[in-house]
């Protein structure tokens, strides 16, 4: 049926979209506070990018991407996460030889091939935030911090922050070798999925959601526990920074994150007040991804959460984003001349910045005083022949009842002394 949504997308109305609107400033307005400019990327890019930059043996990859061939026959996906088109926009457009760290923020619609579930569709939002060119752990910090502040000051408390490090590339390949020595004993009894992966990245068998997978990878050997010199300081770095800085975090060596970029230090932020345990936001450092995408070789860190699941977290909390209310003015007309000069009067309030209405349905009297009730309007003004004659005309608080005669010409400056 052409007038049904596809699976697993969802029309934003009217009536909530308010809700969007309150988060998306709230994270603005925190990213400008410490020091992010905002960017936005094309909806989607070349099939490459995310072949290279999230990883061949990633679920994302093998099982969600939305891609196509355009008419050109190149291979186009619509964005699965939103750190990679950033790195590709940094690249191409040069900032690597601006002023260093480069701090970016993104609000973006997301395209995964899954199955729906509460705050996760196949095409959901994500609000995420990057940092560029920052090698120290500061960097790790801090957007972790910002994180944390952003849920604060939506009023979500309690959350917990889950920390870990998974190495670099050096002392992975050590970590790699235990991982295969251990799930060597069971790799028929793993998934065909994960059997793939034991040779080309042993490390995504440890994020599987095959329950049995889970069971098996129970007792496999901590990551922590193989971590080169500079990977250990760097973790310990952090550890004080966020001791620093007031944050509490738990060491959680079973965290490895979902896509391959990720190096050193990885991190979640868990809420379980949607149903069942969930991760509200999650990051960590991708210290190759830059120079991987063709670019210098530069460190990175970031994180990206879910709108969606952000404002199931905040209804859960019981948090109530305050609804805007109605125009501030109805102007109810009778007859074509006062229909003219409503329309007038109601462009010269708009201009001033007053959200006003007037009747586009050709209602009565009776009508126009319904429907101005029905939207909200905090006040109403009736227009016609004799109140254009002499000028005048009563100005009506829908909220108490009282009413005022007021000069039709000076209807712009009444209302800015009444609002």
């Amino acid at each position: 049926m052409l007038t049904k949504a596809p699976r697993g997308t969802k029309d934003i109305l009217p009536q909530e979209v308010y809700k969007w609107h309150y988060v998306e400033e709230q994270a603005r307005k925190i990213c400008r506070e410490f020091g992010f400019g905002e960017i936005r990327t094309p909806i989607f890019e070349h099939t490459e990018l995310f072949l290279r930059g999230v990883g061949e043996t990633t679920d994302i990859v093998q099982k969600e991407m939305y891609t196509f061939e355009d008419r050109g026959g190149r291979s186009i996906t619509l964005k699965p996460e939103g750190t990679a088109p950033a790195v590709r926009a940094f690249i191409e457009n040069g900032m690597a030889s601006d002023a260093q760290p480069t701090k970016l923020f993104y609000i973006s619609p997301i395209f995964r091939y899954e199955k729906p579930q509460a705050g996760r569709l196949r095409q959901h939002h994500q609000f995420g935030v990057e940092i560029y060119g920052a090698q120290d752990a500061s960097a790790d910090a801090e957007v972790i911090s910002l994180a944390m502040t952003f849920f604060k000051r939506l009023g979500i408390t309690n959350l917990k922050a889950n920390i870990n490090s998974i190495g670099c590339p050096e002392c992975r390949k050590e970590y790699n070798r235990a991982l295969r020595e251990y799930f060597k004993e069971n790799l028929e009894n793993l998934c065909p999925t994960c059997q793939d992966r034991y040779e080309r990245n042993p490390l995504r068998i440890l994020d599987c959601k095959n329950l049995n997978c889970g069971e098996i990878a129970k007792n496999a050997p901590v990551v922590l526990d193989y971590l080169c010199r500079d990977c250990r300081e760097h973790f310990e770095s952090l550890q004080r920074e966020l001791a620093a800085l007031n944050i509490p975090f738990v060491v959680d060596p079973n965290i490895v994150r979902g896509l391959d970029y990720y190096t050193r230090t990885v991190f979640e932020i868990i809420s379980e007040d949607i149903g069942a345990k969930s991760t509200v936001c999650g990051g960590g450092r991708y210290n190759n991804l830059i120079k991987e995408c063709g670019g210098p070789d530069m460190p990175a860190v970031g994180f990206g959460l879910g709108i969606e699941r952000l404002l199931l977290t905040m209804e859960a909390y019981g948090i109530n984003i305050l609804k805007p209310g109605g125009p501030a003015l109805f102007i109810a007309a009778l007859g074509e001349s006062a229909k003219l000069a409503s329309s007038r009067l109601v462009l010269s309030l708009r201009e001033e910045g007053i959200p006003c209405e007037r009747d586009l349905m050709a209602r009565s009297l009776k009508g126009q005083m319904k429907y101005a009730n029905k939207i909200g309007a905090r006040f109403t003004m009736v227009l016609g022949d004799d109140e254009l004659n002499v000028n005048r005309a009563k100005l009506k608080n829908m909220e108490t009842g009282e009413e005022v005669e007021i000069e039709i010409s000076n209807l712009v400056n009444e209302m800015k002394g009444r609002l």
